[in-house]
């Protein structure tokens, strides 16, 4: 397996975690950036085209790994894989995101729902015709979409 290592640096307006939201739907209209590190520049060759981006990061906060984990939006504990908890054997984090610009190794975005100063493992378009899913199914999760905008983190993954 390939040693993973950050690309760049997320930054945000949420210097704790407590109080930020849990999901990007609760960080409508918030604007954020992503220094990707000099020699990943040409990579971001072609990304203006897209609305939108995933942001893959490590959730470096995360100081342990449980497999079973409750929720924000629910009150049962859960298995981890079912779940968005940072405390994942590998706190791999993923999020979408509304790309604004890219400025050179600058890329802005709104919407970002994460921790400033995390490190930013990769960036991938979000492609409609790829990865639009019309009849899905949300498992256990039932929160409206007003519940999941409204709810913040707290020190529970941390």
């Amino acid at each position: 397996m390939h040693n993973i290592k950050p690309i760049g640096i997320i930054h945000s307006p949420y210097y704790s975690i407590e109080d930020m939201p849990i999901q990007p739907k609760g960080a409508s209209g918030v604007e954020g950036y992503v220094l990707v590190n000099d020699k990943y520049i040409d990579g971001l060759q072609d990304l203006e085209g897209f609305s939108h981006i995933y942001l893959l990061y490590s959730f470096h906060k995360a100081a342990r790994m449980e497999l079973l984990v409750t929720p924000f939006t629910d009150k049962q504990t859960r298995g981890v894989f079912a779940t968005r908890s940072p405390l994942r054997p590998n706190h791999i984090g993923l999020s979408i995101v509304k790309l604004k610009r890219v400025e050179v190794n600058k890329v802005i975005v709104e919407g970002i729902d994460i921790l400033d100063g995390t490190p930013l493992l990769d960036i991938k378009p979000y492609i409609e015709k790829f990865d639009a899913v019309k009849e899905s199914v949300s498992g256990w999760q039932q929160a409206s979409d007003k519940e999941i905008s409204k709810k913040r983190s707290d020190n529970r993954f941390g």
